[in-house]
C-alpha cells in the first residue's frame, strides 16, 4: 500500500495564517488532496495542544485519528526558530520536530519554556543553539526526530545565504550524526541539492508548510509498505534499507515557482539568474543594497558536482503543479474563480482525489470528464513540459503550461495522446 503524507504545517495558532487550520478541516482536505498522514504543526502551542488533545485519539503506535474519523493520520509535529550567535554571525534556523507521544511533547515543551514564549506563535523563536535543542529534545526521548526545515531558503534555511552554514557538522557539531534528513522547501528540488556534499548525506523529504488548508500537499513524500505507524515511519526517514516500510518518492513544486529561487530585490523590481548576479557583484542596480541571494545561487556556491548530477540510490522525485492552477490557467480565469472551484469538485467526485488525477488518472479519461484541453495540460505537466518563471526575494514564481501567445487551439489538434 501507498500512503501519501505531509509533515510540515501551521495551525490557526501561527502568525499568517488561515483561521480554517483546525482540525476538522485538515482532515477534510487530507481527503479531497489524497493525503492519508498530516503532522499537527504547532505541537509546541500550549493552544494548540491542548485542542490536540482533546479531539485526538489514539489510532496505532503514535499516530491519532479525529475522533469519529477513520480519515486521516495524525503525527505531532511543530516548527521551531531557533535564533543564536555562531562565530559572530547572528543565525535563524527552523527546524521541525516529530514526537511519539503528547507526553514526550509536553516534556519538551517545560524546557523550550525556558528559552521562548510558547504562547506567542505556532512557531516559536527560541534563544537557543540548534545543538543545543538536539540535545533536549533527545534527553527526553530518543524517539523524537528532528529535521531541518526548507534547508536553502535565504533567511530561516541550515544552508541559507542570510543566516545559514555551509554544512549540517559547522551547525550542530558533534550532534551532526542525529540529523538525518533535510526538507528541501518550495524553492529546491532534490536535483539541485543533490550536487550539495551533505544533501547526498541526508534523506531528502518534502512538506507543504502550508498555512492555509488548500495548500496542504503542495509537497509530500509517497510511502509504501503493509502496515504504518510513528516508528516506521520514522526508521524509514532515517534509513533508506528499511524494509518495512519505504520513502518511495518525493512530491515536488517546480522550484522555480518557490519564493526564493532566483536572486532579485522585491521592493525594486530586480530578478536576477547567479550569472546576473555576479554581474552586477551581488549589488541591486536600483538601490545599492546587497541583493537577497535565492535558492539556486546558493547551491551554485555549495556544490561540488555539475547540475544533472545524480547520485547512485537516491529517492526519486515528481514535480507537480496544484490542480487548481492548472485548471485557472487552462479556464482562463483565477485560481478562486466559481468555474475552477466547479471543475474542481467534479473531477474530485469523479477521481477520488487530487493526487489521483495528478499522478494516476488516464489522460484519456481526463479527456472524457474535462476536455481535451485539461488533459493536455495534465499530460505536459507529467512530463515537465512546463514554462517556469522563477520566484525571488519572497515573490512566487509561476509555472506555466502553455504560453502566453501559444495556439492552443493548433496545438491541441497536433497533440496525440498515449495509449
Amino acid at each position: 500500500m501507498k500512503f501519501i503524507a505531509d509533515f510540515h504545517l501551521h495551525s490557526k495558532y501561527s502568525r499568517a495564517t488561515s483561521q480554517q487550520m483546525n482540525l476538522e478541516r485538515l482532515n477534510e482536505w487530507a481527503k479531497i488532496k489524497g493525503i492519508k498522514i498530516l503532522g499537527t504543526g504547532d505541537c509546541t502551542h500550549p493552544e494548540w495542544l491542548k485542542e490536540l488533545k482533546e479531539k485526538l485519539e489514539p489510532e496505532t503506535s503514535g499516530l491519532f485519528k479525529l475522533k469519529n474519523s477513520n480519515q486521516t493520520y495524525f503525527i505531532l509535529t511543530g516548527e521551531v526558530s531557533c535564533v543564536f550567535f555562531k562565530k559572530e554571525k547572528l543565525r535563524k534556523i527552523h527546524l521541525i520536530l516529530f514526537f511519539p507521544s503528547f507526553e514526550s511533547c509536553e516534556k519538551v515543551n517545560k524546557y523550550l519554556n525556558l528559552y521562548g514564549n510558547l504562547s506567542q506563535d505556532g512557531r516559536p523563536t527560541l534563544h537557543l543553539e540548534a545543538k543545543e535543542l538536539v540535545k533536549i529534545i533527545l534527553n527526553v526521548s530518543q524517539n523524537c526526530l528532528i529535521i531541518p526545515a526548507h534547508i536553502m531558503t535565504p533567511w530561516f534555511g541550515l544552508f541559507g545565504s542570510k543566516s545559514g552554514f555551509d554544512s549540517i557538522e559547522e551547525c550542530f557539531e558533534d550532534y551532526s550524526k542525529y540529523i538525518f534528513a533535510g526538507e528541501t522547501g518550495l524553492s529546491a528540488s532534490p536535483e539541485m541539492l543533490w550536487r550539495i556534499p551533505d544533501g547526498r548525506k541526508i534523506v531528502l523529504i518534502s512538506n507543504s508548510d502550508a498555512h492555509s488548508p488548500e495548500k496542504i500537499g503542495r509537497e509530500a513524500n509517497v510511502f509504501e509498505g503493509e502496515k504504518i505507524d510513528y516508528f516506521k515511519i520514522i526508521e524509514a526517514i532515517k534509513n533508506k534499507n528499511f524494509q518495512d516500510l519505504k520513502l518511495i518518492f518525493t512530491i515536488e513544486f517546480y522550484p522555480e515557482e518557490g519564493k526564493y529561487h532566483y536572486d532579485g530585490h522585491r521592493n525594486c523590481n530586480i530578478k536576477f539568474s547567479p550569472k546576473e548576479t555576479k554581474k552586477y557583484g551581488g549589488v541591486c542596480p536600483v538601490c545599492n543594497r546587497p541583493l537577497t541571494i535565492g535558492v539556486l545561487h546558493r547551491v551554485e556556491i555549495l556544490a561540488d558536482k555539475p547540475e544533472g548530477f545524480v547520485p547512485e540510490n537516491v529517492i526519486p522525485f515528481k514535480s507537480l503543479v496544484p490542480l487548481k492552477e492548472i485548471l485557472s490557467e487552462v479556464l482562463e480565469t483565477s485560481l478562486d474563480s466559481e468555474k475552477v472551484q466547479k471543475e474542481y469538485l467534479k473531477l474530485i467526485k469523479t477521481f477520488e482525489n487530487e493526487f489521483n488525477i495528478l499522478l494516476n488518472v488516464k489522460i484519456q479519461d481526463i479527456e472524457k470528464v474535462s476536455g481535451e484541453k485539461l488533459a493536455i495540460a495534465i499530460e505536459k505537466m507529467r512530463k515537465g513540459e512546463v514554462i517556469k518563471d522563477p520566484g525571488y526575494d519572497g515573490v512566487y514564481g509561476k509555472i506555466k503550461i502553455f504560453g502566453e501567445k501559444e495556439n492552443q487551439k493548433t496545438k491541441i489538434q497536433g497533440l496525440l495522446f498515449d495509449s
